[in-house]
Order: structure tokens, then sequence, then C-alpha cells
């Protein structure tokens, strides 16, 4: 297995906001896809397989559960500079996890959710 995470969706409830918000903070553009009552703006490839995705009867934002770490090479502090303007909050500021793994910050987007970053420097 080259990576346990095959694909990944970010729950919101107003994914425009949500594509601004991530495009600005990871300097990227997303492409939406409309799937009928599924809306969906993916994730440029390079950095990894996933998605923002809002349905309201499926898909919930949460600041609770599981802990999502998106790439933020070659340094998060970059990324984590970004989050406040684009409407998030930083939650713990960029820290060393361990000199053979890298650092980590997390952070609130814009719906809510708590997410992570990682970096080797």
């Amino acid at each position: 297995m080259s990576s346990a995470i095959a694909w990944f969706e970010i729950a919101t409830a107003d994914i425009q906001r949500a594509q601004r918000f991530y495009e600005e903070i990871f300097a990227i553009r997303m492409r939406p896809m409309d799937l009928g009552d599924l809306k969906m703006v993916t994730f440029p490839q390079e950095r990894g397989g996933g998605a923002l995705v809002q349905n309201a009867a499926f898909y919930k934002p949460s600041g609770d559960g599981a802990l999502l770490y998106l790439s933020a090479d070659p340094d998060l502090d970059i990324v984590m500079k970004r989050v406040e303007k684009a409407g998030g909050k930083v939650v713990v500021p960029k820290r060393q996890i361990s000199p053979d793994y890298g650092y980590m910050g997390i952070f609130t987007d814009s719906e809510g959710n708590r997410m992570a970053l990682h970096s080797m420097k």
C-alpha cells in the first residue's frame, strides 16, 4: 500500500465559499463538478485525491471526529498565514512533530471543519 488515503471528501454548507477558502490558502484552482444533488469541487491531483462536497442530507461539516492532514509542502507556515484572511481560524500554530515526521498545524475552515496541515519544514 503506497498510501492509506485513496480519496477524501470535506463537507461544506456553502461549497462556493469553501472553494474560495481552499483556493486562497493553497493558492490553487479547483475544478467544480455538478453531480445532480451532490455538488463537488476537486483538488488538483498533484495535491492528492479529494474534493469539497455539498449535500445537506449526506454531509455535515464538523469540528469533531477524524482529523485530516493536508499536505502544505514545502512549508505549512505559508498556508497557515492565509487561513484567517480567507475566513478560517488557526487552532494550533505550526509545531514540530519530530525531526523525522516534520511539522503540523491545525485550523478551522470556512465551514467549521477542523483540519490539519503537514510539511517537513
